[in-house]
């Protein structure tokens, strides 16, 4: 019995002379790590590059956007005619007159449609445009300064280690060459 317990309790200081050692190497290695966080949204916001791709997006789709409002406006009015007018109108007139308000709606909520979709898909391209600086501004960083890992999406991060604004500091001198 006394050579029983002799050896459990031999072998439990083995155990825990095991763990302390490998716990020594993990908690070292804990201290080295190096994690930071870049928030996405501010990128996209604050970037001059984003600021840029939004103008050309505002140039390039203001014609279509100021016709399609237009369009609305000249549509709400001849709406609001026919609403004045249609008591005075013969029911062949205020038919033919609301197929005609009818055909401009879908015309209307087509081209809009159109354009949103455009719009959309151009702007899509631009994001990816910045999101593909910004990820190389990332790595170029993460490299230069021996990051573990960077991450762009988490519930909570400790303000220490965010580098939203080192990489927004980056990209904008980069943009500026």
């Amino acid at each position: 019995m006394l050579l029983k317990h002799s050896f459990f309790r031999g072998l439990s200081m083995v155990a825990l002379v095991g763990c302390v050692a490998t716990a020594m190497p993990v908690a070292a290695q804990a201290q080295s790590f190096k994690a930071g966080f870049v928030n996405t949204d501010r990128i996209l916001r604050e970037a001059d590059t984003a600021k840029a791709a939004q103008a050309k997006l505002e140039a390039e789709f203001s014609k279509r956007d100021k016709e399609l409002r237009d369009m609305g406006a000249a549509m709400k009015a001849a709406s609001d005619k026919f609403e004045r007018d249609a008591p005075t109108m013969s029911e062949s007139q205020r038919q033919a007159r609301q197929r005609q308000l009818a055909d401009q709606d879908r015309d209307l909520q087509r081209k809009n449609r159109e354009f949103q979709e455009d719009l959309n898909a151009r702007k899509n391209e631009e994001l990816a445009h910045v999101l593909d600086k910004a990820n190389r501004v990332v790595k170029r960083m993460a490299e230069a300064e021996n990051y573990d890992v960077i991450l762009q999406e988490a519930v909570y991060v400790n303000p220490k280690h965010d580098i939203t604004d080192k990489v927004l500091k980056a990209m904008n001198a980069s943009a500026g060459k």
